[in-house]
């Protein structure tokens, strides 16, 4: 691959600056970056290969001669600013939920459609970052069993609401060490730390939250599984980063635990980790700063009926990474 130009949208932001290092450690053949981001940033400086580099306002003018735009912007930034670039040559893989579910977008998790990138018409999607982090360890079991339906719960790291999540969090602990009181939390609705938020997004259809309704939706999308069955609770929870999910996972063939195991120990994007006996299983504390889903807690569905074939897992990855920024360079990295 020849070097790329190659611009972020975004490039301030949590996100962004994890594009930036996903890029580098990588290798990511890059002849020039452009770091975008609002007027208010424009003209400061942000570090990529030991240079600092001059961010640009994103305008539509701004994306002329750039190759490749990895967007980490809000949706309303990104539904305004990326056909613009699409306009001027660009192809973009959006980490925003602007284009997700538009039929015209691939919607893409290396791991499991790869080739959904041949068709893209300028504009590729991320998926959301739970989707990414549960799906990721269900795909290779769907591949020797047939995945039908999915109960999940997840346990949302402050890192899913960006740098003012993480922001937040830290001064609420602060608070709460100091016996202080903690008052005006936004962006979260109540305080996150020493407590947990069962809402993530506003709600919608049969009262489940707008993230809630992100995995089936994009699962089936991803999957190509129009008939996959999700329900799906989303906690918010005083973690900085690495989110966990509970999954309960039905197929259409039998598998048991052990097959399970087989499958994900060989299985690209996954680190099995499930030792019982050794105290061993999946914990946000050891996937921040990586790339791996890790999975444990592997055992047979106890609750489900008789010819029901049932899987339980537990898993964890990092939301910053695997469920964002890395999964958008590696999608650049097929393109």
């Amino acid at each position: 691959m020849s070097g790329k130009v190659v611009g972020i949208l975004g490039a301030t932001g949590v996100v962004g600056r994890q594009m930036l290092e996903c890029l580098e450690e990588r290798n990511f053949d890059v002849e020039r970056l452009v770091p975008l981001a609002s007027a208010r940033s424009a003209g400061k400086t942000i570090g990529f290969r030991g240079e600092d580099i001059q961010i640009v306002e994103a305008t539509p003018d701004a994306f002329e001669g750039i190759d490749i735009v990895l967007g980490a912007a809000d949706d309303a930034t990104a539904t305004r600013l990326l056909p613009e670039a699409v306009k001027r040559g660009a192809v973009c893989v959006d980490n925003s939920h602007a284009f997700r579910l538009d039929k015209d977008v691939p919607l893409v998790i290396p791991e499991i459609n790869a080739d959904d990138v041949k068709w893209h018409n300028g504009i590729i999607s991320n998926p959301n970052c739970a989707t990414i982090i549960g799906l990721v360890p269900l795909w290779p079991l769907h591949q020797v069993a047939g995945l039908k339906r999915i109960i999940a719960s997840t346990y949302q790291a402050a890192s899913g609401a960006g740098m003012p999540g993480l922001n937040e969090l830290e001064r609420e602990m602060g608070c709460v060490a100091a016996g202080e009181p903690v008052s005006e939390t936004a962006p979260f609705a109540y305080q996150l730390a020493a407590n947990l938020i069962p809402q993530i997004g506003g709600f919608g259809e049969e009262l489940y939250t707008s993230e809630e309704l992100k995995m089936g939706r994009e699962g089936r999308k991803i999957c190509h599984l129009p008939e996959l069955r999700v329900n799906c609770t989303c906690v918010r929870v005083p973690i900085m980063r690495s989110h966990s999910e509970s999954i309960t996972a039905e197929f259409e063939r039998p598998i048991t635990p052990e097959e399970a195991r087989e499958a994900l120990a060989v299985a690209p994007g996954v680190k099995l980790v499930d030792d019982p006996e050794a105290l061993r299983y999946p914990m946000p504390l050891e996937t921040s700063d990586q790339d791996l889903i890790y999975v444990g807690r592997i055992r047979r569905d106890m609750s489900a009926p008789d010819g029901v074939n049932a899987i339980t897992l537990f898993c964890c990855g990092d939301q910053i990474r695997k469920g964002a920024a890395t999964n958008a360079v590696q999608i650049a990295e097929l393109l």
